[in-house]
């Protein structure tokens, strides 16, 4: 039986890629930097998904997630290069002024309120989820929020479960459950800390990884399912 579950934010309650879009284009009309097509949009998206996938593997910091990222970006478009710092913060403001619920994102939290105990297990930065979780409700929702910045490591080192186990108690790892869309960061944390792994893939990838997956599902209604909790 599902007692704990721990849900990644960005790509699963929220629709990052939304609020991406959302935060790049008002960071080029902030600086002046013409029209953000959707190639570029696309371009920047993989950049910083590359940016990530190295800071969960330890290879970069997060302050050179955030600095390496633009650079690229910006000198492959050929654009100004000298106002990276505001750049970023201006960018975090902005991906965090505006909400975007992936489907069913706020309900399912609100729904399993009390029937399961749960907890945010985020890699974004201080800032930023803080102030996602205000504006989207969850504040008032969750039993707890666990983000990188605090716990001093990264999913999915087990280094930052260890951090979880230590302030929510102890379970049974068959009793937790990881609900995530990063085979990188969620399911592979999942698989370090030998709990549950369930797999928010509404896009249809494909498990290249290996990782054990126990659970996949394309809506996250279907995490009532799984804890046998009725509709």
């Amino acid at each position: 039986m599902i007692k704990v579950i721990l849900w990644d934010i960005d790509g699963t309650l929220l629709d990052f890629g939304a609020a991406e879009r959302y935060a790049v284009r008002k960071c080029f009309a902030s600086f002046g930097f013409g029209e953000c097509t959707d190639e570029m949009l696309a371009r920047y998206s993989a950049i910083n998904k590359k940016y990530w996938e190295m800071l969960e593997r330890g290879e970069v910091t997060k302050e050179q997630v955030f600095r390496g990222r633009y650079e690229e970006f910006l000198r492959g478009e050929h654009l100004p290069m000298d106002r990276i710092g505001e750049l970023n913060k201006e960018y975090q403001v902005y991906l965090s002024e505006k909400i975007f619920f992936q489907d069913y994102g706020y309900e399912i939290i609100r729904d399993l309120k009390g029937k399961v105990r749960q907890y945010v297990v985020t890699n974004g930065s201080r800032f930023t989820q803080t102030r996602k979780m205000r504006l989207a409700g969850y504040d008032k929702l969750f039993d707890g929020v666990f983000i990188s910045d605090e716990v001093g490591a990264e999913k999915p080192n087990i280094t930052f479960f260890d951090s979880v186990w230590k302030q929510i108690g102890t379970y049974e790892k068959a009793e937790v459950m990881i609900v995530g869309d990063s085979l990188t960061s969620d399911m592979q944390g999942g698989n370090n800390a030998g709990i549950r792994c369930c797999w928010y893939n509404p896009q249809h990838a494909v498990n290249e990884k290996g990782l054990r997956i126990d659970y996949e599902i394309q809506n996250l209604r279907q995490v009532k399912e799984i804890c046998h909790i009725k509709e």
